[in-house]
């Protein structure tokens, strides 16, 4: 595949219909920073998310990607990219997007240290080019060194879904295939499914202890008629996201579209409830909540000891000075203020000094004795809790984690997740297993697939003197897109020449279908090919191909 293949002009272009859903932007633009070999990269337009919740079960879409930045707390991949080793073209272009707590997973690869990637998939239909992003992305991760996990949600397809077992072991068959074809390297990874997973089973149980049905109706809309399989099968999600930490505590990854956030969401917090000891930044003997905190550590900062009877600075000192600052200049709420003034007050003449805490949250009386033992240097022991004025924070994070992992504890590490946009489906708005000619199987017939690119949706003009004079909408184009997330391959200049050529106008639909209906055929001619060459590595795999269930 090459950027100089010869393009021949057709008659026009071809119009992409008014109600077609936009895609987002990957334009190549002179601003773009240079990857590491000195090509240009693609630039993202950021976030917002269509008037509805993400719904992991849904049809939730997105239009406006800045809003899930500003709604959902989700980073931008810009701002961790430069820190990621040899970045796979899906990163480089645009198309993963955005992140949550990236940085320590780039980190461990980039320094040989322990990483994991995990990814599931309801077998619900056959696998397409949706699927494929994912795949690649588990794929590159286990090339840079993390252990690699994929498994099969065959409880969430027969709980959420209603699939039969005999439905769903076809179609596992069909996703597992696929994946060990472009790549995955079955010996150093795991495959699994959910419903034979034991050591997930019991996790799924440990997890649910600490979650409960209103924060399911809170985050997933779940009611009354929703059924207990359901709710059980988010829980046995929670546990694959946090299973590769099993053995050891590490960063780990979950490659998903934004519609999964809301289960990274949940897992992140269900890891931090697991956890023996909470280490938080502390100023007196008593608890602050977070902003409570950041007042007080703003005036620890601010007041001079050396202004006091005993230079000592001291919590009715620090209440004192909040007392006469206008709420205003303070930008709190005024019951934040009245609750730390309270706990100030009452701790009267304590001196207020930086210290880190490890809180006791579900310690084992021989943990919290193993961690007061392990903490060196001047200490004070609560009931509840233990403050230590010689150690940083992040010190203090890892020795709660190994006195916990020692004491029988997990130690999770809050898991990571990158997010990759929506593929646009090739007759407009989003690509759906249900609707055949919106999505190309990996399973189509490479003439099947041809012919569905040659009847693909464009972001064309209305006729070939328009398309020249005005240049083409490749922002707005499922066939670009189809260079950009999987034609082009890892030729960045050959995906930045479709581009320049389409909005310059030198290039029309016409010739541009053609080329990437090619295009496809052969990859899937290729993969289908691969499919059959690692069958015999799938049965031999350790992973049950045929449900006990069935």
């Amino acid at each position: 595949m090459s950027g100089d293949d010869p393009l021949e002009e057709t008659e026009s272009g071809e119009s992409a219909g008014e109600e077609r859903t936009r895609s987002p932007s990957r334009r190549w633009t002179e601003s773009a920073a240079p990857s590491d070999d000195g090509a240009e990269r693609v630039r993202t337009d950021g976030g917002a998310v269509d008037d509805v919740a993400l719904d992991p079960w849904g049809s939730s879409s997105v239009s406006d990607y800045r809003k899930l930045f500003e709604e959902f707390g989700i980073e931008e991949f810009d701002d961790v990219s430069d820190e990621v080793p040899n970045p796979h073209y899906l990163m480089r272009r645009g198309v993963i997007f955005g992140h949550r707590d990236y940085r320590p997973v780039a980190n461990a690869m980039a320094n040989g240290e322990p990483a994991a990637v995990l990814s599931g998939f309801m077998p619900t239909g056959e696998p397409h080019i949706g699927h494929k992003l994912v795949f690649d992305e588990i794929i590159w991760h286990q090339q840079q060194g993390a252990d690699a996990y994929a498994l099969i949600a065959d409880l969430e397809a027969n709980s959420a879904r209603g699939m039969s077992w005999a439905e769903i072991d076809e179609h596992t068959r069909n996703y597992l295939l696929s994946l060990l074809a472009l790549g995955f390297d079955l010996e150093e990874g795991t495959l699994y499914r959910q419903s034979t997973n034991r050591e997930v089973q019991d996790l799924a149980f440990d997890l649910g202890a600490e979650a409960n049905f209103s924060e399911f109706e809170g985050i997933y809309g779940f009611d009354g008629e929703t059924s207990v399989s359901h709710m059980q099968s988010v829980v046995t999600q929670m546990a694959d996201i946090l299973y590769p930490q099993l053995e050891e505590p590490k960063p780990t990854v979950i490659p998903v579209g934004p519609d999964q956030d809301p289960h990274v969401r949940l897992a992140r917090d269900l890891a931090e409830r697991m956890r023996f000891f909470k280490v938080t930044r502390a100023y007196a003997s008593f608890e602050l909540e977070a902003e409570e905190r950041d007042l007080v550590a703003a005036f620890y900062d601010r007041l001079e000891p050396a202004e006091f009877d005993d230079d000592q600075l001291r919590c009715l000192h620090v209440a004192e000075a909040l007392e006469a600052t206008p709420l205003a200049e303070l930008d709190i709420d005024a019951s934040v203020l009245e609750s730390v003034l309270t706990k100030l007050n009452e701790a009267g003449m304590e001196p207020v000094r930086p210290r880190t805490r490890f809180f006791d949250r579900r310690a084992t009386e021989e943990a919290f004795e193993a961690l007061i033992d392990a903490v060196e240097g001047e200490k004070r022991v609560y009931e509840s809790h233990v403050d230590a004025f010689e150690i940083g924070r992040e010190a203090a994070e890892e020795l709660a984690r190994t006195i916990e992992v020692e004491n029988g504890g997990y130690g999770f590490r809050p898991p990571s997740s990158i997010y990759h946009r929506f593929m646009t489906g090739l007759t407009g708005g989003k690509m759906s297993s249900s609707i055949p000619a919106s999505h190309i199987s990996l399973l189509d017939d490479p003439e099947t697939g041809y012919d569905k690119v040659k009847s693909a949706t464009t972001g064309g003009r209305e006729t070939a003197e328009e398309q020249r004079e005005k240049g083409g909408r490749a922002d707005e184009c499922p066939v670009y897109e189809l260079y950009a997330y999987l034609l082009a391959g890892d030729d960045d200049e050959f995906a930045k020449l479709v581009y320049d050529e389409c909005v310059g106008g030198e290039r029309l639909c016409g010739d541009c279908k053609e080329q990437a209906a090619g295009l496809m055929r052969e990859f899937l001619e290729d993969h289908q090919e691969k499919r059959a060459e690692v069958a015999d590595l799938l049965e031999a795999a350790d992973i049950e191909l045929e449900s006990p269930r069935r």
